[in-house]
């Protein structure tokens, strides 16, 4: 990558957080992270037609808006990124882009596939023979998959995609008797999938019948896909010891315990969802994926791994993230084509490392503040403004306001929403009386 464009992206990065709204807006432009016309579309409060909506889904009455921002900072296989994040929750932004400005300080992050092949299912509820049914589909795979390949996926296939496997497995019922299921294994290039797998399913599921005579129950695809696997790694030189041991005995524990390991993963997710819902991609698939992956070895544990050896702090994110940049949402959502322009990827892998090298640098931040300050401080701090505004403060209370919450943050470690409406109703008094 150029040097001149890494250093050009840091010295607009720098201070973004302290920028107004315009101010943000022109150092995208200047990035190249944005254009004029979705500059427009930003401070016209992004409005859409009621019209799309009705063709995404049923009974529709409207649009429900959360804010996006930018997680700054971010250099992934040497490649700076502005990373769109539509979140409501408050911190994650922030952290996203702190903590990436530590890494780009002190390491890199690398990203990379494994496999490429999503999954779909066909399932025969009851098979008496399993065996000849395993013989019977592996003697006739490739001309199956020949089938699949022209009559269904010959889209995929002249861009390089398309069926590239079959497995049989045997899967107890629970009752004695086996099921039978069929792993279609499919590349689906730059899509999600979700779609041409199916399809691909059900084209399958008539000479499957004919070939072994046993009766097909349903098709569905799987968001398991751990033949599909996205990793990001960091790595960390030069920092503290002390804090480098205690982030390593943080992964440890999520490592160990599921109960930490749910809440370590969530953390992870604050990193991802956000940059699937920009981009108009299924996240309820994703984490479905991550989830059902953090327990595929028969106890949930953290999808991140950090190791120190006394001289490099290293973190690992391994885990199905299946996403695309084609069709469906992603091509007739203008928010989510605008952010797959900002983020400037050019394929459905680059999306799922960005979003994978993301989620392992929100794990880190998690990670780093629990072992030092703790979670309370630096993510009550950030809600301080969400408090102010659930007091009904004005603009020249608001100030005031936060001071005092800030004050009490700093002494006690706690604020709370009642405590912001007796410090406003305080304010107010000593404004009316003075």
């Amino acid at each position: 990558m150029d040097k001149q464009r890494l250093k050009q992206a840091e010295q607009l990065f720098s201070g973004f957080s302290k920028l107004n709204l315009e101010q943000r807006l022109q150092r995208l432009l200047e990035l190249g992270a944005l254009l004029p016309e979705d500059v427009h579309f930003l401070k016209s409060g992004c409005s859409m037609d009621i019209s799309l909506a009705e063709k995404f889904i049923e009974n529709v009455i409207g649009y429900f808006q959360m804010p996006i921002g930018v997680a700054t900072n971010f250099v992934i296989d040497g490649k700076p990124y502005a990373i769109p994040m539509a979140v409501e929750e408050t911190s994650i932004v922030a952290a996203a882009s702190k903590t990436a400005r530590w890494v780009r300080e002190h390491g890199s992050i690398r990203t990379y596939s494994e496999g490429s092949s999503i999954i779909g299912q066909i399932q025969l509820a009851n098979v008496k023979d399993y065996h000849k049914f395993s013989e019977v589909i592996s003697a006739h795979s490739d001309s199956l998959m020949d089938q699949a390949n022209k009559k269904v996926a010959a889209g995929l296939v002249a861009r390089g995609g398309g069926v590239t496997g079959l497995q049989v497995r045997k899967v107890p019922r629970g009752d004695g008797d086996n099921m039978a299921v069929v792993h279609v294994l499919l590349d689906p290039c730059d899509a999600m999938g979700a779609n041409i797998v199916n399809q691909v399913c059900e084209f399958l599921k008539e000479p499957i019948e004919e070939l072994t005579g046993q009766k097909v129950t349903m098709c569905i695809l799987s968001n398991l896909v751990d033949t599909k696997l996205t990793c990001a790694e960091v790595v960390m030189n030069n920092i503290n010891p002390d804090l480098a041991l205690k982030i390593k005995e943080a992964s440890l524990f999520s490592l160990q315990d599921p109960y930490r390991a749910a809440t370590n993963n969530k953390g992870v997710l604050n990193g991802i969802d956000p940059i699937l819902i920009s981009t108009g991609n299924d996240w309820r698939a994703v984490e479905a994926g991550i989830h059902s992956f953090a327990a595929s070895e028969g106890q949930y544990k953290s999808v991140t791994e950090w190791t120190y050896d006394g001289e490099t702090l290293k973190g690992l994110f391994r885990a199905p993230l299946v996403v695309g940049v084609v069709g469906g949402v992603t091509k007739l959502h203008p928010m989510a084509q605008m952010s797959l322009q900002m983020l400037g990827v050019k394929s459905a892998e680059e999306l799922s490392r960005v979003c994978a090298a993301v989620g392992l640098v929100q794990n880190l931040g998690a990670l780093r503040a629990l072992t030092t300050e703790g979670i309370i401080e630096g993510h009550m701090k950030l809600h301080i403004k969400n408090l102010t505004l659930g007091a009904g403060a004005k603009e020249k209370e608001a100030v005031i306001l936060q001071e005092k919450l800030e004050e009490i943050l700093k002494k006690t470690k706690r604020i709370s929403l009642a405590q912001a409406k007796e410090i406003l109703e305080e304010i107010r008094r000593r404004t009316f009386s003075g």
